[in-house]
């Protein structure tokens, strides 16, 4: 990766991977990689999601009971690990939603006072 690669990489704003990840899902189980590339993807490729940050926060909202998870064939015929949103998930959403929207709004008041 170069400098210039890295300047212009979008970093995701703490306190929302979960968010993604979770809203992600909604749409139906997916592994890992699947997850990122969908994320990049519907942002335009904006937002690039790391290994190194992904499957720590998939692990813990295994924790959490938010999401599960099961290994099955990939695509490429790979064994892959699939993450599905649970019942509990769905509500954790809904509160991720609300709570990123109140935020973005005070934020935008804020840039929006002269």
């Amino acid at each position: 990766m170069g400098k210039n690669d890295r300047q212009s990489k979008t970093e995701i704003p703490p306190g929302t991977l979960c968010l993604l990840i979770l809203k992600t899902l909604a749409s139906g189980p997916m592994h890992g990689y699947g997850i990122a590339q969908r994320i990049h993807l519907l942002s335009k490729e904006v937002l690039e999601v790391e290994e190194g940050s992904l499957y720590p926060a998939l692990q813990r909202m295994l924790i959490k009971g938010w999401v599960t998870a099961e290994w099955h064939p990939s695509e490429n015929n790979r064994r892959a690990r699939y993450y599905s949103l649970t019942k509990l998930g769905r509500k954790q959403m809904g509160t991720e939603v609300s709570e990123f929207e109140k935020v973005t709004a005070a934020i935008q008041r804020v840039i929006e006072t002269p």
